[in-house]
């Protein structure tokens, strides 16, 4: 087995990480840029080196400077984490010629799977269901083809997530204007402005299956997680099992998950998602090609460490069981906690966490990268904690829930603890009844204010935009605002905007 890895990450996930490297007796290597210096994956790593300054580009998504750490620390193998470099297949194969094992898949899958439409293309090719569409082409062919599938449709960035570069499109009329707007957010978001378009399925659930593989071709499928509640197309609660979907079909869309992995040669941890029509029918969206955010779910209801057996897979171990050795117990759920005001259009609410008391009690796990005293910084990700909780059934679990949010206090920073007490004693969120705009049509008595109009929200983008230019000193222009938040995240431009208005 190996002896020292390097955690290529920071947060709640290096140090997720790190504690089941210790587990397995592997010293843990611990990267951090200069705003991480007192972060608690460096604490709790053997070894920790500073790859540069606070923003992601000149340390954590520097490739050159990640593996010169490698090195110097005698790293044998990387394990990504989420994020940042995490589905990089130029990572994965720099990773290969400077003789350090990637835990994670090969770059060939990542290369065949990074792209959503060549990955609808690989998986329609593999028997995987679709949703109809076209995979990319001019304003005038994308709209012909809208014609053909029907609207409403949606337009995708074909590089990236998130939400970002996603347009709903209800009208013919308004296909180009969602088309531009389209196209530019995901050449600011990805630098690439390739967009698509699919059929949009109506009131979905967001289901995924989780897939381990080995180098051998062996892979299996660690049953179904359900993401339906969504803000802004980003997940913010997930569970398992899916509240509506039967053992039979989570059967059926795992046999079809795994036959998609075999396809690209896939080996490691990686996740299928679908929507999941309200027929029953379920549709591939895209492949992720690392280890997932909400993976807690799968652990808790499935028993296995999927870090373990990334680091296993990783070392040539082959996965040692099949299919028919999977079961799964009981009912899990997580929540994100972010560093957010919900009440204020869950604006960025960057800080130091004076206070900070975790829930406890049996069947409760908080992942997490924060204590008190700890800065949550505007340059990353605003995630503070992933709050789960095991019962044996799903009312047990809400209700434990329940009890554990009332239980976990966090004061210097404003939290969206608040809305997931709310959704939490949602009748229709207890009795399953959900989909992906369920915050959407419920928003009023989740957050206790009117949903912001899609007009509007693009003005807020702008509004957000104009802040940022003059709080760098730059004419309030469109041109200025446009070059102030280049470059800078819509957390970081927030913040700006935040910080202005104080």
């Amino acid at each position: 087995m190996f002896k020292k890895v390097l955690v290529a990450n920071r947060g709640e996930i290096a140090v997720r990480v790190i504690r089941t490297l210790h587990e397995m007796g592997i010293r843990a290597v611990a990267i951090y840029s200069e705003a991480d210096r007192a972060a608690l994956h460096v604490r709790m790593a053997d070894e920790a080196y500073c790859i540069g300054p606070a923003p992601a580009r000149e340390s954590y998504l520097d490739i050159e400077r990640v593996l010169a750490a490698a090195k110097r620390s005698g790293a044998e193998a990387i394990h990504p984490g989420y994020g940042f470099l995490s589905e990089n297949p130029a990572f994965a194969e720099a990773c290969e010629r400077a003789g350090i094992v990637f835990i994670g898949p090969p770059a060939s899958a990542m290369h065949a799977m990074g792209s959503k439409p060549a990955a609808r293309t690989k998986m329609a090719a593999a028997g995987v269901p679709i949703v109809p569409g076209v995979e990319s082409g001019s304003i005038e062919e994308l709209a012909v083809a809208a014609e053909r599938v029907g609207y409403p449709v949606m337009l995708k960035a074909a590089s990236g997530g998130g939400g970002k570069g996603m347009r709903l499109v209800d009208r013919p009329e308004d296909l180009h204007e969602a088309f531009e707007r389209a196209q530019s957010e995901a050449l600011k978001a990805f630098g690439d402005a390739t967009v698509y378009l699919e059929k949009a399925i109506v009131k979905p659930r967001h289901v995924e299956i989780q897939v381990l593989g080995d180098r051998e071709g062996n892979v299996v499928h660690v049953f179904e997680r359900d993401c339906s509640i969504q803000r802004r197309h980003q997940k913010v609660v997930e569970e398992s099992p899916s509240p509506v979907a039967t053992p039979e079909l989570v059967a059926r869309m795992g046999e079809v998950a795994v036959r998609g992995a075999k396809a690209v040669g896939y080996f490691s941890a990686g996740t299928f998602e679908f929507l999941l029509g309200q027929d029953g029918s379920f549709y591939f969206l895209e492949m992720n090609t690392r280890l997932q955010v909400e993976h807690p779910v799968t652990e808790l209801i499935s028993g296995l460490d999927l870090v373990h057996e990334m680091v296993r897979i990783a070392y040539g171990e082959p996965l040692g069981y099949s299919q028919s050795d999977l079961h799964r117990r009981g009912h899990a759920i997580q929540c994100r906690v972010y560093a957010e005001d919900p009440s204020s259009n869950f604006l960025p609410s960057p800080g130091r966490i004076e206070t900070l008391k975790l829930p406890g009690g049996p069947g409760i796990r908080d992942d997490s990268g924060a204590y008190p005293g700890c800065e949550i910084s505007s340059f990353y990700d605003p995630l503070v904690s992933k709050l789960c909780v095991w019962a044996p059934d799903r009312p047990r679990a809400i209700a434990k829930m329940r009890r554990a949010l009332r239980e976990y206090v966090v004061t210097g920073i404003k939290t969206n603890l608040s809305f997931h007490q709310q959704l939490f004693s949602h009748p229709e969120f207890i009795a399953g009844h959900y989909d992906t705009g369920f915050i959407a049509q419920y928003h009023e008595e989740l957050l206790g204010y009117a949903p912001l109009p899609e007009a509007h929200s693009d003005a807020w983008a702008v509004a957000i935009a104009l802040a940022a230019s003059k709080l760098e000193g730059a004419p309030a222009t469109a041109q200025a605002a446009q070059q102030a938040t280049d470059g800078l995240s819509p957390w970081v431009a927030a913040h700006r905007a935040e910080r202005l208005g104080r």
